[in-house]
């Protein structure tokens, strides 16, 4: 088969900028070992413009004019969309399927001859929100049940059939290179000495809900009140740094805290770390932090970490909730930094890794081999179905209202993901324990409640 393949963001020859990419380049390649002739289009930059191959059946044409850098890739004249709907069109005259890697093409009308195939990989950015509503492909992947279910109370609401269409594959890890491996040529990239310091990872992205700023306070505590004074801690850089002034100020509000928290001797920023060398650098930390409120749809660094044997503690959002039962991870819930620290202080001390069990368990669930054939499988399998039909259905006094699945009863209150805080409601936490189902109005007045309560 001929496969068309879209992705927004950028692709390198032999960089990895974030978890979407990485899947999209296993997905492909693997699409490639079976026999069928992949072409990725993709975004066109300064320092990615020609073409270039993952694989000797896997071309990659970085030739679509986004905006660069991110965000806002949209944010570009009309001419420059018409001339991606015509690049695009007119890879998929000749094309037998359409895999979409983010939902991020906002032109449906391009594709609806093409058996098509769309993954949603994010919850948060405008584009993939944008391409949930606009879905008009013939099967739907998400990564995860919590995304699913994000994605059928919004979107799904306005189509009859979006449910059917949809399917969740999670996403998965190699774990051949993602155990436990000793630090080698990391430590030409970052000047450290294993064994000789406890090291606290943040492997994110320079985002603010990512979870810097609660890692420094974690940090913070770490040094001035459990008296561990010679914690370093290890953040990348972004590989934008030099183009984006939003980035530069960003880094610089982070300087000036860590050194407000007199943390300067503690922290490492260092360059971007290849994928080839991440086994070693997971395996490099004592602890990885996962503290920020960003949504995520899976969130793979936690788990990349834990099968290097490294613990992770991430926050109780989104996914996170979902994809490791919490006997087998240390979860907090997000804010919480002096539970973090209390965790994060006690791994330190008593040296502990990851355990059996929680290996186990990820490596039944969470394999790559799995996730790629259950890819291959959805996209070669795709028949075309015919277009979503939009149909309305009215608020009256039979809708039955619930805790929408952004939503969780935290012992601080309800904690919305998207807000990034907590609703004290004792009355709506008591309705929700009489109507664990759901309720209609009626039946939140006959428990003394009003609309203004529930809605808010």
């Amino acid at each position: 088969m001929k496969i068309v393949a879209f992705s927004i963001n950028p692709l390198f020859p032999d960089l990895v900028m974030g978890g979407a990419t990485k899947h999209l380049q296993s997905i492909a390649i693997h699409l490639g070992e079976l026999g069928h002739e992949v072409t990725v289009l993709c975004t066109r930059r300064a320092d990615s413009s020609e073409s270039f191959r993952w694989h000797e059946r896997v071309a990659v044409l970085p030739i679509l004019p986004f905006h660069q850098p991110f965000p806002q890739p949209y944010a570009i004249p009309a001419y420059d969309m018409a001339a991606i709907v015509q690049d695009v069109g007119e890879h998929l005259q000749t094309a037998d399927r359409f895999y979409m890697h983010d939902g991020e093409f906002l032109f449906p009308f391009a594709y609806r001859h093409v058996p098509t195939v769309v993954s949603l990989r994010d919850n948060v950015y405008p584009e993939t929100l944008h391409g949930s509503f606009l879905f008009q492909g013939d099967r739907l992947i998400l990564i995860s049940e919590n995304s699913r279910q994000y994605f059928l109370h919004t979107a799904g609401r306005f189509f009859p059939d979006y449910a059917a269409r949809t399917t969740v594959i999670h996403n998965g890890v190699d774990w051949n290179h993602f155990k436990p491996t000793p630090p080698d040529k990391i430590l030409d990239l970052i000047p450290v000495k294993p064994g000789d310091y406890p090291m606290v990872l943040h492997p994110h992205r320079p985002e603010e809900t990512k979870g810097i700023r609660e890692t420094l306070a974690v940090a913070d505590l770490l040094v001035h009140q459990y008296a561990i004074h010679d914690l370093k801690v290890l953040v990348p850089k972004w590989l934008d740094l030099t183009f984006s002034p939003d980035l530069r100020q960003f880094y610089k509000s982070i300087q000036i805290e860590i050194a407000q928290r007199g943390l300067t001797d503690h922290v490492i920023f260092h360059d971007w770390i290849p994928q080839s060398l991440m086994p070693e650098y997971y395996s490099l930390g004592t602890v990885t932090l996962a503290l920020g409120s960003f949504v995520e749809s899976f969130g793979n660094s936690v788990y990349e970490s834990l099968g290097c044997g490294t613990p992770a503690i991430p926050a109780r959002i989104s996914s996170h909730r979902e994809i490791l039962p919490e006997n087998l991870v240390d979860k907090v819930d997000f804010g919480d930094v002096e539970a973090a620290a209390r965790i994060a202080a006690d791994i330190i001390r008593e040296g502990r890794r990851t355990p059996p069990e929680t290996i186990r368990y990820l490596h039944e669930h969470y394999s790559v081999e799995q996730q790629r054939t259950a890819y291959a499988d959805a996209i070669l399998s795709a028949r075309r179905m015919g277009e979503l039909r939009y149909q309305l259905t009215p608020l009256d006094a039979q809708t039955c209202y619930t805790l929408p699945p952004w939503c969780y009863q935290a012992a601080r209150g309800i904690y919305h993901d998207f807000r990034a805080g907590y609703l004290q409601a004792s009355e709506l936490e008591k309705l929700l324990e009489v109507f664990p189902e759901g309720f209609t109005w009626a039946e939140a007045q006959s428990q003394g409640i009003g609309q203004e309560a529930v809605m808010q």
